[in-house]
């Protein structure tokens, strides 16, 4: 008996969490909006060290060698971009996204508005929410990652990413924006290039960011809905209102 009253609760919560999902999005595709319903991912990538090199060589216009080969190394390739793992890849700029989805399995939503509805927001930290979004002709990595900045005080950071180089991404004007409750909260700003690694961004702050209290406010039984547009500016801003 007790077996079959696990299993039958199991179900249960599967009904309803299904239900959540198709309520979220029937209610934003009645706006016009895409939905795409994102599950968690335990992050496994812990190499601080890696990112730093990438960034001081990205900013000096070189690359970082090669560990496993003595021969010369191709100043145009880039390391893997995956904020989830240590991935020994390289390739060119203009093959991120194909080994993203690919060997990564990140999934790519297009359209000029989207719904980023992340699930399972109360897992704990470290966990990340990752998707591609294919917009004015570019790619862009939208990152939302759940961390302890502070030992016992997790943390939601929210940036997008520009699968390109940061002259590209100087082009654009990215916004993410929670709605609910008739409270919103809104972040605006130049999305930073994937060469500058998610790590650094996060740890800059120059992100949306939200303590566990505040994402609950915004949070529906579990799931977060980020709403995401993208639009090209030559203005550079940065805001957080609400």
């Amino acid at each position: 008996m007790l077996f079959f009253t696990q299993c039958f609760g199991a179900v249960l919560d599967l009904i309803h969490l299904r239900f959540q999902h198709y309520k979220a999005k029937r209610v934003f595709s009645a706006a016009g909006q895409l939905v795409c319903v994102v599950n968690p991912t335990h992050s496994l990538k812990y190499a601080p060290t890696r990112c730093a090199a990438a960034q001081a060589s990205t900013e000096q216009g070189i690359l970082p060698p090669c560990h496993h080969h003595e021969a010369v190394h191709d100043a145009q390739l880039v390391p893997c971009t995956c904020p989830l793992f240590s991935c020994p890849w390289e390739g060119h700029l203009e093959v991120v996204v194909s080994h993203l989805r690919q060997t990564h399995r990140i999934n790519i939503l297009q359209g000029a508005e989207i719904v980023f509805l992340a699930t399972d927001m109360h897992l704990p930290a470290p966990m990340d929410w990752i998707i591609m979004h294919s917009c004015l002709g570019h790619q862009f990595l939208l990152v939302l990652r759940k961390q302890e900045k502070y030992e016992g005080h997790p943390q939601f950071f929210a940036t997008m990413m520009l699968i390109g180089t940061p002259t590209q991404a100087n082009n654009f004007t990215y916004r993410l924006e929670l709605n609910r409750n008739q409270r919103r909260l809104k972040w605006e700003a130049t999305p930073r290039s994937i060469l500058e690694c998610v790590d650094s961004v996060i740890s800059d702050g120059d992100c949306l960011v939200l303590n566990t209290s505040l994402a609950q406010l915004f949070s529906d039984n579990g799931s977060l809905a980020i709403g995401i547009a993208i639009t090209t500016s030559k203005v550079h801003s940065s805001e957080a209102e609400i």
